[in-house]
């Protein structure tokens, strides 16, 4: 089955050309079928990309999925239209009494800040409380990941000496978890970031399950509350060019940057992008809907508790 999108959202045009089947709100009302109700609370700053990178591996599905978009009320993006944003956007003050299958929290330009410096702090935990009685399972993602694991758990997140930047070689710690049904032994994910959260304090929480590390770049996976909740580190979500986009856009403000690690063919910007995580990027968010959202969430979405 495709997604479900609200009509005339960019994705869909951008990925049909992918020949990805996507279908817009008026066409899916003809299927005679409960879509899984999905909604995505996009911190990123530039919302298309982010909203493209997204549903295209949630696409990669036989489930229905219908994808509704959060904003925070305290904070105004600069870098998407207000016309976007009103067209495809709801404040969560707006969303408070629905209830959803799966939840996925996007990271955010703002991880060198102490948490509770963040001018939306209060309305993103207030999110976070609500998700754990109205959603199924919610994946966070990079600084979402930290945020989440600091506000439920505690854990706290450490600067890095310099950004953790490129594709890196990762392994899952419980290989037989469903989460990592089709992967291999070994699978790549790409990594922007400043801060970390680290392994031992992960291990001091018995409610939390390190599912996948790298040697490189430290902490990837962790699950809690049987799946209900996953905090990913890195950004599997990512588009073949993004960190490309990224190093380009430093080089040109004279920030201290290194080339992306890993990331292109001989180390070589000008051959291009050696992409090896897409597929696995794939498998992690089927699975994720499929194992954690689709077969544990009740069929009357008003029992979601």
């Amino acid at each position: 089955m495709p997604l479900k999108l609200p009509d005339k959202l960019p994705a869909i045009e951008l990925l049909k050309h992918e020949n990805i089947f996507v279908m817009d709100s008026t066409r899916a009302m003809g299927q005679d079928i409960r879509p899984l109700r999905l909604v995505v609370l996009n911190l990123m700053p530039i919302k298309i990309t982010t909203e493209t990178d997204l549903v295209r591996l949630l696409s990669n599905s036989p489930l229905q999925v219908e994808i509704h978009f959060m904003k925070i009320k305290s904070h105004t993006p600069k870098n998407t239209p207000i016309e976007h944003m009103r067209a495809f956007y709801r404040d969560f003050e707006l969303l408070r009494n629905e209830k959803f299958d799966g939840m996925i929290v996007t990271g955010a330009p703002v991880e060198q800040m102490d948490f509770e410096e963040v001018t939306y702090w209060d309305e993103i935990t207030d999110i976070f409380d609500w998700a754990r009685t109205h959603v199924t399972s919610t994946l966070f993602i990079c600084w979402a990941a930290q945020a989440g694991l600091y506000y439920y758990y505690g854990v706290p997140k450490y600067p890095l000496p310099e950004k953790k930047f490129g594709v890196f070689k990762h392994r899952a710690l419980q290989p037989t978890h469903p989460i990592f049904r089709g992967f291999d032994d070994e699978f790549y994910v790409p990594h922007s970031r400043h801060t970390e959260v680290r392994k031992e304090d992960i291990l001091r929480v018995p409610q939390l399950t390190l599912l996948s590390e790298s040697e490189q770049a430290g902490v990837h996976l962790v699950m809690a509350r049987g799946g209900r909740e996953f905090f990913v580190t890195g950004h599997s979500e990512y588009s073949p060019l993004t960190l490309d986009t990224e190093y380009r856009r430093d080089l040109s403000k004279g920030l201290p940057i290194r080339m992306p690690e890993g990331y292109y063919v001989d180390d070589d910007p000008d051959k291009g992008v050696r992409v090896r995580w897409r597929a696995h990027a794939n498998l992690l968010f089927s699975n994720w809907l499929n194992y954690y959202v689709y077969q544990e969430t009740p069929y009357d979405i008003g029992e979601i508790k």
